[in-house]
């Protein structure tokens, strides 16, 4: 464990020995399982201890140069740090690092962009998009009015399961959308930004990038970026940018980022979190170094290997594989009876954390699913390569197919648990 982690826990039990009793086991529980969710990550500990510094004291409302409060010259610093290394990541003009998520980040566009009951297009959460775009039980579906694109449904279409570009060019021009969004939740393939712009230009729509899941990839550059296609682009700064959990918008058009800049504050969110934006800014800065390009190459890599290893025992790749960080896996195949939720709660006992996840035109409600959804990024981060993703693979095929049952599964899983406890101390959380 990271000395100063430790440090930590030791401070806070100190003054409150059940803070530092979760906080304790939450380390022991990230140090000793194989994280295979595809939204999460480890940073640095330069990251973990930037967002744990003084700076969450400060109260910093406003912009570089333009605050409500005294006292904030370090903290234009370290905005306007964060900004600068952000713009030359992405190769953009204009960053606003703000937002307190990717949520809030895309909220505070509709903000900026949208009038209540506009309409705007993207891809449905259950085929791989994110509550924030469109969700009905979300402001974005609420306020507004979405309009949707589909994949390929057809099994015999080679893009099966792959976004048909050509119904969501009809479908846009049909609904004259002031706002085509990309970029999704969970798409295991690349987006072709630039159809995309050609159907925002011929129905007269602004064009925007969610890539909060690949961002790492972009600025790694295993995934093509939104630019110039875009004319916004959000994203987190967590997943496959390995940065603290926060949001963040860029464009290259000085109007829209003014009207961009007004909508995070005043216009959705007060005091900026100046310690998580310290953070951001250490995050990019390891982003900026030529180590994080062998990342996200790997990242790449280790996410097919694990595709096709599962696709050898049987299991489904939905669209047939993945050219990204994640996979969507269809259990059904293997085991017609076994549901994502079961999947999800058998490997964790076995110490392989993932998340149930729908499958394109899922026929089981969002509690049960018939997949999961598995990621490479964070044991990439922890240096684990090809060779040993066969390996998790395999534990996650026998405690599957060992199945619930105590008599036959649990001995299996407590098996594999202590299998992946040694692969874990082979490749330690990063210090």
């Amino acid at each position: 464990m990271d000395p100063l982690a430790q440090n930590v826990v030791e401070l806070i039990r100190a003054s409150d020995p059940d803070a530092a009793r979760i906080l304790a086991a939450e380390q022991d529980r990230q140090a000793n399982t194989i994280e295979l969710i595809a939204s999460e990550n480890h940073v640095s500990a330069a990251v973990m201890h930037a967002m744990g510094s003084c700076l969450t004291n400060k109260y910093a409302e406003g912009y570089p140069g333009a605050r409500y409060y005294g006292g904030c010259e370090f903290h234009d610093q370290a905005e306007s740090l964060a900004q600068d290394r952000a713009k030359r990541l992405f190769g953009c003009q204009f960053a606003n690092v703000q937002p307190h998520s990717g949520a809030q980040a895309n909220a505070s566009v509709f903000l900026a962009l949208l009038e209540p009951g506009d309409t705007f297009a993207s891809l449905v959460l259950s085929d791989g998009g994110h509550l924030s775009h469109g969700m009905k039980l979300n402001m974005s579906g609420k306020w507004f009015r979405p309009v949707h694109y589909p994949l390929h449904y057809e099994a015999a279409h080679p893009a099966f399961e792959q976004i048909d570009y050509d119904a969501a060019e009809r479908i846009c021009v049909e609904a004259r959308p002031k706002l085509i969004m990309c970029g999704y939740s969970a798409y295991p393939r690349i987006i072709d930004f630039a159809r995309f712009r050609a159907i925002a230009d011929k129905c007269g729509a602004l064009l925007m990038a969610d890539i909060a899941h690949i961002a790492g990839l972009v600025a790694g550059g295993e995934h093509p970026s939104p630019f110039p296609h875009a004319h916004i682009v959000t994203t987190t700064t967590h997943k496959t940018l390995r940065g603290p959990r926060g949001g963040m918008i860029l464009t290259n058009d000085e109007e829209l980022s003014k009207k961009i800049n007004r909508a995070v504050f005043p216009g959705m969110q007060g005091g900026p979190l100046m310690h998580v934006i310290l953070a951001k800014a250490v995050a990019f800065g390891e982003a900026l170094q030529p180590a994080f390009k062998a990342y996200s190459r790997q990242v790449v890599a280790n996410a097919r290997a694990l595709a096709a290893a599962l696709a050898q025992r049987g299991y489904r790749i939905t669209s047939g594989g993945t050219d990204n960080h994640l996979m969507l896996v269809d259990l059904r195949p293997k085991n017609p009876n076994l549901t994502g939720l079961d999947a999800e709660s058998w490997l964790q006992q076995a110490g392989i954390v993932c998340n149930k996840n729908g499958i394109p035109q899922d026929p089981r409600p969002p509690k049960f699913t018939s997949g999961v959804r598995l990621g490479s990024p964070a044991v990439t981060t922890r240096g684990v390569r090809e060779p040993e993703m066969q390996v998790i693979a395999g534990w996650i095929d026998r405690v599957l197919t060992a199945g619930g049952d105590e008599a036959t599964g649990a001995p299996v899983r407590a098996e594999v648990r202590s299998e992946v406890r040694r692969m874990c101390e082979r490749f330690p959380m990063p210090a």
